[in-house]
């Protein structure tokens, strides 16, 4: 059955894995932002909003999807599960689930398969980068045709992630939402994800600030570097100025022209017209 833009879909109609009720914070979902047929380039991408893996800050939700939009770009705005009721790895089956989701029905949203990327701020940038380090071809096997295909993002955007679960960089609510307040060394090496980087991560475009008080800038940088060593297609930007969690700064006398960078890349990638 066809979906229209504005939309939302269950990302499981029967129920989520690891779900522990059936309230709306059990249902991850995602919501469809269709662009203009007219411009509809066959991209499509899935946007990660941030909130310490504890809330869903609206500003980085439907404002990126229209931007996306305008760009010809198809948007799915993911609601994933989040702490204290949840930790690892509900999000991470949930972001895997959302690219698995529009890679299947690619055709029916008139999206090209390999033109999937991922979109994270923040903590949604952690999902975001968790997708780029931590997927699978899928399971040829399996009973559920979604779950047949990958799960791997042709391309992601970090725009002020959280990249890392080690002291000092981490942000420590994130990494306590996500993996609760003792976890394993073990736990903590997997995801931190600049550590994750191989030659199969996709090709990634990361913005931050020198000043960011909440997500050091070191996330991006050591994410960045670790692409570079693996041969991995990377740019990154840091503003000098600016605060964490300033989205598309439309209204930031600085940083407001960011998003022509991220333009630009996407477009120099064949991304976009």
């Amino acid at each position: 059955m066809s979906v229209t833009s504005h939309e939302t879909i269950l990302l499981w109609p029967d129920g989520a894995p690891l779900a522990i009720g059936n309230e709306a914070e059990d249902r991850p979902n995602l919501t469809v932002y269709l662009p203009p047929a007219d411009i509809a380039t066959g991209t499509a991408v899935i946007v990660c909003p941030g909130g310490s893996y504890q809330f869903l800050a609206d500003h980085e939700n439907y404002i990126p999807a229209e931007y996306l939009n305008k760009l010809g770009i198809a948007a799915f705005c993911l609601q994933y599960r989040l702490g204290p009721r949840y930790h690892h790895p509900a999000m991470m089956f949930d972001i895997q689930r959302a690219l698995r989701t529009v890679r299947a029905r690619a055709s029916e949203w008139g999206i090209q398969s390999e033109r999937i990327g991922v979109w994270g701020f923040s903590a949604g940038g952690h999902l975001a980068s968790t997708a780029a380090t931590h997927f699978d071809a899928g399971d040829a096997t399996a009973s559920d045709l979604i779950e047949r295909v990958s799960c791997r993002p042709d391309f992601a955007i970090l725009t002020y992630p959280v990249i890392t679960m080690r002291d000092p960089f981490t942000h420590t609510g994130s990494r306590g939402a996500l993996l609760g307040e003792a976890p394993t060394p073990e736990l903590i090496d997997l995801m931190s994800n600049d550590e994750q980087v191989t030659a199969e991560t996709p090709p990634s475009f990361l913005i931050h600030t020198d000043k960011d008080g909440a997500v050091s800038a070191e996330n991006s940088v050591q994410f960045y570097l670790q692409c570079r060593r693996h041969g991995v297609p990377a740019e990154m930007h840091i503003y000098e100025q600016g605060p964490h969690g300033f989205g598309l700064a439309q209204d930031h006398p600085l940083l407001c022209t960011w998003p022509d960078r991220l333009t630009d890349w996407l477009r120099g990638r064949g991304l976009c017209n």
